[in-house]
């Protein structure tokens, strides 16, 4: 760890900001947003709050601390040179946002020496707070939480007793591919859910509101707070063959369904295109 960084003061920090973009996004929203761009495909949007909540992120994390580095969805991509990354969604689910679905967030993780060690996930439209530090656990507005659901009784769940969460990617060779996975997973599991925001899947895997996640394409600024959240709640979460979590593919559940969903996918070759 360099000197003079404390994960606590920099989860602090970005719980704040997270807040503020939040509340930003919630009393600034236009009457007649629309999208201001698009990225990989027709389908992935950006919006003008996208870039607004961003830019409010990225200013007071350097009014604070001018030497760290900073990726942003939206295009902010800084070096630094006190070990300290910042990995920004500003708008995690903007599709939800546009629609006015309440399921989208804002999600800051904080890496030190390529580590993640705090994070943060913000709900506005939930009123939920989801916060890690790395080692100390996780927390929903400040309440411990752990990646069980209710009707497991904190036990390991089996995949046909499991509530799945995914998401789908932007081009539609990949999502063809997708909608196969899902159509074979489907009879194999309780039921599965769609939510529009990797972060909150991560987030609900972690509170025990589904079993298990995954998804091929998530990008870093998807994972960085969810995962950490996820990891400190108890849950495993990483790729197929023993691989790290990334946009190959990242899978999310705690021990026992974590190894079955990896196996299903494993045995279907989900990370493919076509």
């Amino acid at each position: 760890m360099p000197e003079n960084v404390n994960p606590k003061d920099l989860l602090e920090l970005a719980v704040r900001l997270a807040d503020e973009a939040g509340r930003l996004l919630v009393q600034e929203r236009p009457r007649d947003l629309g999208v201001a761009d698009t990225k990989s495909s027709p389908t992935d949007i950006v919006t003008v709050m996208d870039q607004r909540s961003e830019k409010l992120i990225v200013e007071g994390i350097l009014a604070e601390r001018p030497d760290d580095a900073i990726l942003g969805e939206e295009g902010s991509d800084r070096q630094g040179t006190s070990g300290v990354r910042w990995v920004i969604d500003p708008i995690d689910g903007t599709v939800n946002y546009l629609y006015e679905i309440p399921l989208w967030g804002v999600s800051i993780g904080v890496e030190v020496d390529g580590q993640t060690v705090a994070g943060v996930v913000e709900i506005p439209m939930l009123r939920e707070t989801f916060t890690a530090l790395r080692g100390d656990g996780a927390y929903r507005n400040g309440e411990a939480i752990r990646a069980y659901s209710a009707q497991s009784e904190g036990k390991p769940v089996p995949l046909e007793r499991a509530l799945i969460a995914t998401g789908f990617g932007y081009a539609a060779r990949r999502r063809a591919v997708q909608g196969e996975i899902v159509a074979d997973l489907l009879p194999r599991v309780r039921d599965i859910r769609r939510g529009g925001s990797a972060a909150l899947d991560l987030c609900s895997v972690a509170c025990g509101r589904v079993d298990g996640y995954f998804e091929r394409g998530a990008k870093p600024w998807d994972l960085s707070a969810g995962a950490l959240i996820a990891q400190e709640a108890g849950a495993k979460v990483g790729g197929l063959y023993g691989a790290a979590a990334s946009d190959e593919m990242t899978v999310a559940a705690a021990e026992g369904l974590f190894e079955a969903l990896c196996g299903f996918l494993e045995g279907h070759d989900a990370a493919r295109d076509s």
